[in-house]
């Protein structure tokens, strides 16, 4: 892991622990190393450094295009390994790339809904993640995050920022999920109704301590 990498995650995970208090749940269902996807709810901009901070490697991700406008913005992201995803259409450039990382033993996380989904509600997933999933093979690991939307309400302890890890989907389960588009509609369901699940495992948790 890169320095300057390694330093930011600490300091990332450092900051959430310290100030908020974040929970974290099951990490020891994250693999050391890849690869894998990381499939997690999306409901503040602050998920992906808060969710693959938690992680042992470095991590990719998607990234909508227009963050990378800005020049110094997107170079910063680009070294935490963003790439670019069209949210809008089918974008074959942002699928082929996502297997890649997985082909050459990389993790990447990856939000089934596409876009930050509004307080307690689930979006419906989109396709994409069933087809990254399907055609590389790779071992799909849900994830819930809490909070992450309310900061200053886990400020003052009015709300708990957290996040659950669950099991992995193995390659064998995803396998079985035909490789077309209605196959890949109905592994991207599975994919979500496992992080709709964690919500609730991540209430008992937290009521029990």
């Amino acid at each position: 892991m890169r320095f300057f990498y390694r330093l930011s995650t600490f300091l990332v995970r450092a900051l959430a622990r310290i100030i908020f208090r974040i929970r974290i749940f099951q990490r020891d269902n994250i693999p050391p190393k890849g690869p894998f996807i990381l499939a997690c709810n999306h409901i503040s901009y602050y998920d992906p450094p808060l969710v693959g901070s938690f992680l042992y490697q470095e991590i990719h991700f998607m990234a909508k295009k227009e963050l990378f406008r800005n020049r110094l913005f997107g170079a910063l992201i680009s070294y935490f390994h963003a790439h670019p995803i069209n949210r809008r259409g089918f974008d074959k450039a942002a699928i082929d790339m996502a297997i890649d990382v997985l082909k050459s033993e990389g993790g990447i996380i990856i939000f089934p809904e596409g876009t930050r989904a509004k307080e307690g509600v689930f979006l419906p997933p989109r396709p994409g993640i069933g087809m990254i999933a399907a055609m590389s093979g790779a071992p799909v690991i849900p994830a819930y995050i809490h909070g992450s939307n309310r900061l200053s309400a886990c400020l003052m302890g009015k709300e708990t920022l957290g996040i659950i890890y669950g099991r992995a989907m193995a390659g064998e389960k995803i396998a079985s999920y035909a490789k077309e588009k209605d196959g890949y509609r109905r592994l991207a369901e599975d994919i979500m109704n496992r992080i709709k699940d964690l919500k609730t495992e991540f209430y008992n948790k937290v009521k029990k301590d």
